[in-house]
């Protein structure tokens, strides 16, 4: 694995150099500089691609069972280094640890997941024929480029990772500049854990710089989750140089709650949903829509848990609302709620930019919310709930379809019946009933409008970046 050490800057690199020479890791709890990290120069940048396009060709014919075994060792690596990792994170975006260490542990279990199924998910399917026998293989195409981002610094690289490296593929992984620390203590991790040199090359390159990589002769396909308009401009240069992409974008996802929902249960999914992580979750409950009969019961219960959510320092094992990960997010994200508030929101909780260090915000919730509104209508990555009623179920779907945006959404309602005749017109690439949008390895994640396309997880997401080659055998 050809990474750089997260302790120690790269051979050569001046620790001194100016801000836009590279990337800072800042601890947004209180401003604090980690470490300041210099962008690759050309020369680290073809050493790191060129090792990941070699040794591409041995981890695709060394076999699966080879592959698999290196997720194993590596799920026991990321146990042992749960304590270790979970406070990277949290110094690096804010994570509260108790939700840091959880994430660790999912990221295990993704492995253990996939060094158990990728046999079966990668099996050659057979196909009936009027002559001889044919069947479908799914081979690795070759180096697969990622742009990851922050919210989630050890989960959402290996998401895309995970699939892509047990299919036999190599990566090369550019991960959001404020957790560069651990992007190259998962580079690490990996060496140890025995994958090959540049299994997963790690580069440390500004935008324009990366966006010079998709075209590259050896690199087979990107996957990005980000912003849209990252992932616009991905699509934009992967689709001139006709390679596969996966994007995973945006989200504003709906939460509907009908009048014979579970109204107890609804409001604790709703806040676990809306809250975990700081706000900072693509498939997070965005935009809450209540059926009328039970709008205000709801309402209540829901401003009241949110208000005993616990905002402060995210090394504390009781906080809950720790920072948002940078300065500039939350005052995107108050601009929001102003904003929403002057088109006639009703501001129930929260709101106030706090006091004092750190890019803390506290949970916030917003009543009267109708489209045209920013925290409607845009995608709002903090503590920020918007409240929505609807007439009757009707109008409940039409308000969770007004969106550009369809990630997933969640639909509350005790008929079975009911439920399903509803998520067959919500307008997303997921429909959770009575629970909350979250990923899994035992099923897929993704999007469709501006929220993206493609999926990561399940078998299609191991089968993403392959080829799907027939093999005809016409004899007999």
């Amino acid at each position: 694995m050809i990474h750089h050490d997260p302790v120690r800057p790269p051979p050569g690199a001046e620790t001194s150099a100016a801000p836009e020479a590279g990337v800072s890791s800042i601890d947004p709890a209180t401003g604090r500089l980690i470490r300041h990290y210099p962008f690759d120069d050309e020369v680290a940048v073809e050493r790191l691609l060129a090792s990941a396009a070699a040794a591409f060709p041995a981890w695709r014919d060394g076999g699966l069972d080879r592959r698999t075994d290196r997720l194993r060792t590596l799920a026991d690596l990321l146990r042992r280094d749960t304590g270790r990792l979970a406070a990277l994170a949290t110094a690096e975006m804010g994570k509260p640890i108790a939700q840091a260490r959880a994430e660790v542990a999912k990221c295990a279990a993704l492995c253990d997941w996939y060094a158990e199924q990728s046999s079966r998910l990668l099996a050659d399917e057979p196909a009936e024929v009027e002559k001889g026998s044919a069947r479908v293989c799914f081979r690795p195409l070759g180096t697969i480029l990622l742009a990851m981002p922050w919210n989630f610094p050890f989960w959402q690289v290996l998401r895309a990772a995970v699939p892509i490296l047990a299919g036999g593929n190599t990566a090369v992984l550019r991960h959001a500049g404020n957790v560069t620390g651990c992007a190259y203590a998962l580079g690490a991790l990996l060496e140890e854990a025995g994958f090959p040199s540049g299994a997963l090359a790690v580069v440390n390159l500004p935008h324009d710089r990366f966006g010079r990589l998709i075209e590259d002769d050896r690199i087979a396909g990107v996957s990005l989750t980000g912003s849209v308009g990252a992932g616009s401009a991905v699509a934009e240069r992967a689709g001139r140089a006709l390679k596969k992409s996966v994007l995973e974008l945006g989200g504003s996802d709906p939460f509907i709650v009908l009048a014979d929902a579970d109204l107890d249960r609804a409001v604790d999914a709703a806040i676990q949903s809306r809250f975990g992580n700081t706000g900072q979750v693509c498939i997070a409950a965005k935009r809450i829509i209540l059926e009328a009969p039970v709008a205000e019961r709801f309402t209540d219960r829901f401003v009241d848990a949110a208000r005993s959510l616990r905002l402060g320092d995210p090394t504390n094992e009781e906080t809950f609302l720790g920072p948002l990960a940078r300065l500039d997010l939350r005052d995107s994200l108050h601009a929001q709620v102003q904003a929403s508030v002057q088109r006639g929101a009703t501001l129930l909780l929260g709101g106030e930019m706090p006091d004092g260090p750190g890019a803390f915000y506290p949970a916030t919730v917003l009543g009267d919310v109708r489209p045209g509104m920013a925290a409607f209508d845009q995608e709002t990555f903090g503590p920020v709930a918007a409240l929505c009623v609807a007439a009757d179920e009707d109008e409940a779907i039409a308000l969770a379809n007004e969106s550009e945006f369809g990630l997933s959404g969640a639909l509350w309602t005790r008929d079975a019946a009911r439920a399903h005749r509803l998520a067959a017109r919500m307008e997303t690439g997921g429909v959770f009933i009575n629970g909350f949008s979250a990923s899994d390895p035992r099923v897929p994640i993704g999007g469709i409008r501006r929220s993206g396309y493609g999926r990561e997880l399940s078998h299609y997401g191991i089968r993403e970046f392959t080829n799907a080659q027939l093999l005809w055998d016409g004899r007999g």
